[in-house]
């Protein structure tokens, strides 16, 4: 066979694969802008547009105290919101890392502590260098004492289930229910940022910064596994200790 040909279709799969990184690359600069964009606008005392659409859109129109939805939705929220507590993400962090540590996963383990924690200490010293005052327009569906921006459930909970649930893929070995797990945490930590818009205790934009802050933490966090197993591999090759 032709070796200029067989190097021509070499080029033509190469060239036809995604560049994944680059895309990733531009996700994360969007992300980081949206980011910066909301805390600048929140630092100057502005007000923005979507805030006050969306949190009374969750509210009978005319009646600010009263929410839409059946009379159970409130309690229901209640539910969702709890997913994001300190107490339970507590309880799911203490767990999976008792899960790591069973499983000889002691690098895995300490990353996991290391993310949460660290992360749960950023939130908190955002909330305080911004200190944003609760929404006022509706009235609250529990009580909350913190200040209002970055919404610390929707961004401790992104910064838990997703640094955990992608901390645990080694463990994971089909696409599919990767995938599913990626869905499925995704899914919990956008209700319990909706439940917490819907209560009345945080603006849209609080729990928006939430989410970005959230993601971008647990994708570095993620990053730095990928790099840390890829410097233990090349270590056990090249006849050195390599860390479980």
């Amino acid at each position: 066979m032709d070796s200029t040909l067989v190097s021509m279709d070499k080029e033509t799969r190469a060239s036809g694969r995604r560049p994944w990184v680059l895309i990733a690359g531009v996700v994360v600069a969007i992300a980081l802008l949206a980011l910066l964009f909301l805390a600048s606008v929140i630092a100057r005392g502005n007000a923005l547009a979507f805030d006050r659409t969306l949190i009374l859109a969750m509210r009978v129109p005319g009646h600010p105290d009263i929410p839409i939805g059946p009379a159970k939705l409130p309690s229901i929220a209640r539910d969702i919101t709890a997913l994001g507590s300190g107490t339970v993400l507590t309880l799911v962090v203490t767990l999976a890392t008792a899960l790591l540590l069973m499983r000889r996963m002691w690098r895995t383990a300490a990353l996991t502590l290391v993310a949460t924690i660290g992360g749960a200490s950023m939130v908190s010293l955002l909330k305080q260098l911004f200190a944003r005052a609760r929404p006022d327009l509706v009235e609250h569906l529990m009580r909350e004492t913190s200040s209002s921006f970055p919404s610390g459930h929707s961004a401790n909970s992104a910064i838990v289930y997703l640094t955990i649930a992608t901390l645990l893929f080694p463990m994971i070995r089909e696409a599919h229910v990767r995938l599913f797990v990626v869905v499925a945490t995704m899914t919990i930590v956008g209700l319990i940022g909706i439940s917490r818009v819907y209560l009345g205790v945080h603006w849209p934009s609080d729990v928006l910064a939430g989410w970005i802050f959230g993601a971008l933490w647990a994708l570095g966090c993620w990053r730095l596994e990928i790099g840390l197993m890829a410097r233990s591999r090349h270590r056990a090759a090249s006849g050195g200790p390599a860390l479980g």
